[in-house]
């Protein structure tokens, strides 16, 4: 799994926030995708790297510019009993 962070100019409100993730999961195969626009980012988690060029097209197309955008491997971080008894 992949997590991309992307910082996004002009995000001024929560609806930009929806128009932003709404872009990503309909033109890209995600997890999950999440914005803020009080941060001024979007994270997105998906199985393969995404096209870098083509999510700042995207992006761009809705009336915003991606300034900076980052890969990382996310690794899913389970909840266990176990964890919380034997520490």
């Amino acid at each position: 799994m992949v997590k991309t962070i992307l910082k996004i100019d002009g995000m001024m409100c929560s609806m930009c926030e929806c128009h932003v993730n709404d872009t990503i999961r309909q033109h890209f195969k995600v997890k999950k995708v999440s914005s803020s626009h009080s941060k001024g980012t979007a994270e997105i988690i998906s199985e393969e790297p995404l096209d870098e060029s083509a999510v700042c097209d995207e992006i761009y197309k809705t009336g915003y510019k991606v300034l900076e955008l980052k890969t990382e491997p996310y690794e899913k971080r389970g909840f266990s009993l176990k964890e919380l008894f034997h520490k």
